[in-house]
């Protein structure tokens, strides 16, 4: 896979929904939109650290009014990120990465929208990332995944010289795939900002976010990410997925690790349920050329956007690659279609026209 071209072709987690026809596209995409004004809320109630943003209204950066014009002067030549939020749910937000503010800037420029209707925010950015998480907080307790390095890597579930490590904590243990100090010290020191023991403070965060506590931890689903500049950020708090994944758990006992024999092959579970149907191979060359029949099983090294016409005719879905939580994993489990990742070589394994049964539940892929 040409990593590069891959992530070229990348959209948000809104752009998934809305391209997979999501029926509240609309909501998610105003939750997503309003992530970082929900973790400046936690951050004054609760101590929460986060990518605080500087926010204009973007016709400020078109009349470089005064107060742009002294926030450029200062950080011109700083890295940044920059998002252009719609106030109107229908408008799509846009953003980069990874410039400079001056040539942010220029950026900004060649944007073709309405500035009246969208405000500017410039997050710090780094280029030196030392950890990053994606996990749930439900009634079962704490389940995610942890990484070396850039977050994207949990999001779009490619992973290179560094391995995802899950873990689980359901309120008394925490358990690792692989046993790391560093790790648990990491997931500790995250987990901990979202335990809340006082009880007119959780009242206020109840009320004024519509979620529970479980066990004094907060609800939700949550991205973190580390790096060396400026220590652990919390980067997304998305109560709708969390409502996702209300009842989703990992059992280490049934846990699988990734491997193969003749007849089986093993990945993790991304979204539980049993299938069978016949095997339709599909890679970057194909996607766009190959038929797909409603209830086959798409087999593939990884789900990008192109995927998203035969995700959602898919019996079920097995991946080479792939997270637990990355984006195609969500939308699969939204859709109830079974999803298996990370089993390496299952496009290898398998032929087309295999008839097969995924029991994403135990991870399995059995040829029948």
């Amino acid at each position: 896979m040409d990593i590069k071209s891959y992530y070229e072709r990348q959209i948000s987690l809104s752009e998934w929904f809305e391209n997979s026809g999501y029926k509240s596209t609309t909501e998610f995409r105003v939750e997503d939109n309003e992530k970082r004004e929900r973790l400046r809320y936690l951050k004054k109630e609760i101590g929460v650290p986060f990518d605080e943003p500087v926010q204009f209204n973007a016709i400020d950066l078109v009349n470089n009014t005064k107060k742009f014009e002294k926030y450029y002067q200062k950080h011109s030549e700083e890295y940044c990120a920059l998002r252009l939020i719609p106030k109107d749910p229908e408008l799509p937000k846009l953003r980069m990465r990874g410039l400079i503010i001056r040539k942010a800037y220029d950026w900004f420029k060649e944007q073709e929208i309405d500035h009246t209707k969208y405000r500017a925010e410039f997050l710090p950015h780094s280029e030196r990332p030392l950890w990053s998480t994606i996990f749930i907080v439900n009634k079962n307790g704490i389940f995610g995944e942890i990484i070396r390095g850039m977050h994207n890597q949990l999001t779009q579930g490619l992973f290179d010289k560094n391995k995802p490590i899950l873990f689980s904590y359901n309120f008394k243990k925490l358990l690792l795939t692989v046993a790391d100090e560093e790790v648990e010290e990491e997931v500790r020191k995250i987990i901990d900002y979202l335990y809340v023991k006082d009880i007119k403070k959780k009242k206020i965060i109840e009320k004024q976010f519509g979620i529970r506590f479980f066990k004094n931890y907060l609800e939700g689903y949550f991205e973190t990410i580390t790096v060396e500049e400026f220590g652990l950020w919390f980067i997304d708090f998305n109560r709708i997925l969390g409502k996702i994944y209300n009842d989703f758990t990992l059992d280490f006992k049934k846990l699988t690790i990734p491997s193969n024999s003749s007849k089986t092959i093993k990945g993790r579970s991304a979204s539980n349920g049993v299938a069978k149907g016949v095997v339709k191979i599909i890679d970057n060359k194909n996607v766009f050329k190959k038929s797909f029949n409603k209830g086959e099983i798409l087999v593939c090294e990884m789900t990008t956007p192109d995927y998203i016409v035969h995700i959602k005719n898919a019996g079920a879905i097995v991946t080479d690659k792939g997270g637990i939580l990355c984006h195609a994993a969500i939308i699969a489990r939204e859709f109830g279609i079974p999803c298996i990742v990370g089993t390496n070589n299952a496009t290898t394994l398998l032929n087309e026209g295999d008839r097969i049964e995924v029991d994403a539940g135990k991870g399995t892929v059995k040829i029948l």
